[in-house]
């Protein structure tokens, strides 16, 4: 009689039994709840962009190398801040500042975190980058000082590459 019911009923009408009906309002409501807990939690639980992860951070500082000093056009990089320190998760915006006329070209950005063995956060900061900087309303970071090496060339050819000093408390 098993299969009977599988293929449709007593009476081959799909639903004829009251157990076949009951299942049938048991999977769609479990399916209505599942759909709806993960349209919801969506917004409820929005999590930040990784920018530096905890793993990362706990692997041993790189040497700071100050590159060469003096004058040179190629644009400034500069970290933009809210005091002393930031809390995670923090708005990360580093402005470029260009000069002469030329335009900072985004294909050279390179974003590096300053640990043994380096780790290259470009991927993780291109989609937020533009001509006058990265913009990364949500970064998460665990506390602590992070020293980051951003590069980036402007449309002549002149590049300039600065250590960012990211502090971020608990």
């Amino acid at each position: 009689m098993l299969p009977a019911i599988v293929i449709g009923g007593l009476d081959g009408r799909v639903g004829s039994l009251p157990i076949w009906n009951f299942l049938m309002r048991a999977v769609g409501i479990i399916a209505l709840a599942v759909w709806s807990a993960c349209l919801f939690s969506s917004t409820d639980a929005k999590a930040g962009t990784v920018l530096i992860t905890e793993q990362e951070a706990s692997l041993p500082a790189d040497r700071i190398v100050v590159g060469a000093r003096g004058i040179t056009r190629g644009p400034r990089i500069e970290l933009v801040q809210p005091g002393e320190s930031a809390y995670s998760p923090m708005r990360f915006h580093v402005k470029f500042h260009s000069f002469g006329g030329a335009k900072v070209d985004i294909g050279t950005l390179r974003v590096t975190y300053l640990k043994t063995p380096e780790i290259d956060l470009t991927p993780r900061v291109v989609r937020f980058a533009h001509s006058a900087g990265i913009d990364i309303p949500d970064a998460e970071a665990p506390a602590g000082e992070h020293f980051l090496r951003v590069e980036v060339t402007d449309s002549e050819g002149r590049t300039r590459t600065s250590v960012l000093a990211l502090k971020v408390s608990r």
